[in-house]
């Protein structure tokens, strides 16, 4: 973090096809090694297989799906004399929804067997359900905030 100015956010460049800022920011969060375009056509076929199984815009199935995995709150360790504690803390959006992404594309990476384009669709599909592991990854979170609620007045 410099010392002499805040850093100024740059506005996204919205995608090409779905002319969105948030697939954008999805596509980007996703690419390995600067491979923008790989990761754009894995985006679009997945979107597609999306359009096949949800009979919906596949645009709207993955916002829902975003907001299906985007968690309230999270715990932060936080030392206190000599005692550790995980001290839940509300989350601010662009936090939240970068939690969102990074776990849809983890659980999405971890499947096997079938291409990331498939894997991808069939993660965001679960998660527009309510089901799968990115959103289980949500609830277990907020298990845990809920288990050490008595802790929050830790929070600094």
């Amino acid at each position: 973090m410099g010392r002499k100015n805040k850093s100024l956010n740059r506005p996204i460049e919205p995608d090409p096809k779905y002319n969105s800022p948030v697939v954008s920011k999805f596509v980007t969060r996703m690419m390995l090694d600067g491979k923008k375009a790989t990761c754009l056509r894995l985006m679009y076929d997945a979107f597609d297989r999306l359009r096949a199984k949800a009979d919906k815009d596949p645009l709207e199935v993955f916002l829902k799906a975003l907001e299906n995995v985007k968690p309230m709150v999270e715990v932060k360790s936080r030392r206190v004399g000599g005692a550790t504690y995980q001290v839940p803390i509300e989350i601010r959006e662009s936090r939240r929804e970068a939690l969102a992404m990074r776990w849809i594309i983890t659980a999405s990476r971890a499947k096997n067997g079938h291409g990331m384009s498939d894997c991808l669709a069939s993660e965001l599909f679960d998660a527009y359900n309510n089901t799968g592991v990115a959103f289980k990854k949500k609830e277990d979170t907020h298990r845990m905030a809920e288990a050490n609620k008595a802790f929050a007045h830790y929070r600094w």
